[in-house]
């Protein structure tokens, strides 16, 4: 059966929202006109641009597709992983399907092969001369000794597993290559070369876009932040603390950009690295970001005035990474997470957290009281009579004049508050 929809009350909910001359699209306007002069940083997944404001041209700077050294580095880094991976392929087949040998063998003797290949191919020339990244310059014989080191250890451990298949096992790999070992065979453990390969990347990465910023001479108390668009795998880089991009850009502001004014879009169209200084594209995207900006600012603002009296939400700060008390109180002054709500009547934290999700940008509208609704279904059955509608059920609305019998069962039934 096909959804009805009621005109009247559709037509109530475009007047505030979902079109160009909706109240909020009005808002946003004003709001966009009223940040047009300040500077906007936009960084996507390979690049950053600085708007300077007033109609000036951006400038762009690209980070991720011009590291170098992040492939090497990274083909490294996967080594642990590759291994792990080997091992859980012979947990799932161990023998093979009878036409030919396993799999985890014919991929482990392709790894073995390209780990020859790559540390033959290693020296410090090759960091120095040929990859000659700048964070890098003094490091190049270190670097290339963990390099032959770690493509040395990994030889002899698949070399082992090729012809002693039960050694290729979980334990076997921790033990004897991931962590640290008295054997004199293995000095270094590939854990300490995996930490040592990211640090170099995110050194790099951090130390251009530092220099970068620096340049810029960005009024950081002024700035709007968007980080746009995927941040890596699919599921990461979504909030500042998991952002490792959003973490230099904090970092190169010296801690002056204020959090708040930081906003994580992975929704947000992109601009495509610019293509011998064409930087068309990523002027046509101006507008368009900071309407985002600064319809997401106009809308957080309104929290302030709905919900006087209420936490307001903040996004904590620089040294905030662990867990903050998320009870709510009338002395608590801010909320950094969603409040657990103790009852259907905790009208405190309930309009806590609809100030909450109007201030915090993560938050859906919708969301403020929805993961409630799901846990009291699952205590109850899944049964919808059984549970409490905080604000519905119960509450003295004085009776519209309907027609005679109109609506006369959804009166008299209720909800469990009724």
């Amino acid at each position: 059966m096909a959804s009805y929809e009621s005109p009247e009350l559709i037509d109530l909910f475009t007047t505030y929202t979902a079109g160009p001359d909706s109240i909020g699209a009005h808002l946003r306007e004003a709001a966009t006109r009223a940040t047009d002069g300040d500077p906007l940083l936009v960084v996507t997944g390979a690049d950053m641009a600085l708007y300077p404001g007033d109609g000036r041209a951006p400038t762009v700077l690209g980070f991720r597709l011009s590291t170098r050294g992040f492939k090497e580095l990274a083909a490294v880094s996967h080594l642990g992983p590759a291994l792990a991976s080997l091992v859980a392929l012979r947990e799932q087949d161990p023998g093979g399907d009878g036409d030919g040998p396993a799999v985890w063998r014919a991929d482990a003797e392709r790894l073995l092969s390209q780990v020859r290949r790559s540390r033959a191919a290693n020296s410090p020339g090759l960091w120095r001369d040929v990859i000659a990244a700048p964070a890098y310059a003094g490091r190049e014989r270190a670097i290339a000794a963990m390099v032959d080191h770690t493509c040395a250890m990994t030889e002899r451990y698949l070399v082992r597993c090729l012809d002693d298949p039960s050694y290729l096992n979980h334990r076997s790999l921790r033990e004897c290559y991931l962590e640290d070992s008295d054997d004199p065979g293995q000095p270094v453990s590939f854990n300490r070369v995996m930490v040592a390969t990211f640090f170099l990347v995110g050194m790099d990465t951090a130390h251009r876009l530092i220099a970068w910023c620096d340049s810029q001479a960005i009024d950081w108390s002024r700035t709007m932040v968007v980080i746009a668009g995927q941040q890596g795998r699919p599921t990461a880089g979504v909030t500042w603390r998991t952002s490792s991009v959003a973490a230099i850009v904090l970092a190169a502001s010296r801690r002056e950009l204020p959090l708040d004014r930081l906003y994580m879009a992975p929704h947000a169209p992109v601009f495509r690295t610019p293509v011998d200084g064409d930087l068309s594209e990523v002027a046509a995207l101006e507008p368009v970001m900071r309407a985002l900006w600064s319809g997401t600012r106009a809308t957080v603002e309104l929290g302030a005035s709905m919900f006087d009296g209420y936490p307001a939400f903040s996004p904590g700060d620089y040294g905030d990474y662990g867990e903050r008390e998320r009870r709510t109180s009338d002395e608590t002054a801010t909320v950094t997470e969603m409040p657990p709500i103790r009852s259907a009547d905790d009208w405190f934290t309930l309009v806590t957290r609809l100030r909450l999700v109007m201030e915090d940008p993560r938050q859906l509208l919708s969301g403020a009281v929805s993961d409630y609704a799901a846990q009291q279904l699952v205590a109850h059955d899944n049964d919808p009579l059984a549970i409490t509608v905080p604000g519905l059920d119960g509450e003295p609305y004085p009776e519209p004049p309907y027609e005679q019998g109109e609506f006369e069962d959804d009166r008299t039934t209720g909800g469990a508050g009724s």
